[in-house]
């Protein structure tokens, strides 16, 4: 399935963005509800919902939602930051914890 329709599976959240944050508490991103960002918003904020981090199991599901743009991603890093970072967890099994502002 590609990313556009998985996408309109996932709930919306309420919120203008979302913190990532190291286990040291540190931030590390922000993702804005906005356009360009906003669908990222809402399949971070959805890992976040199931999994209570973004951890490498998420990370996974999450490489699979973005579908088409995973492979773009591997193929162009830096290209598509917000993959990149799963694709990172993926590889150290450092988990991040989301907050929704």
């Amino acid at each position: 399935m590609k990313f556009a329709d998985t996408l309109k599976t996932l709930p919306q959240f309420a919120g203008t963005k979302l913190v990532l944050t190291d286990t040291s508490g540190a931030e590390v991103a922000t993702i804005a509800n906005a356009p360009g960002t906003a669908g990222s918003f809402r399949v971070y904020a959805h890992l976040a919902q199931q999994y209570g981090a973004i951890n490498a199991e998420a990370a996974a599901e999450g490489l699979a939602i973005y579908a088409e743009h995973t492979e773009d991603a591997v193929q162009h890093p830096g290209k598509h930051p917000n993959i990149d970072r799963l694709i990172a967890i993926m590889k150290t099994g450092e988990a991040l914890d989301v907050r929704i502002e």
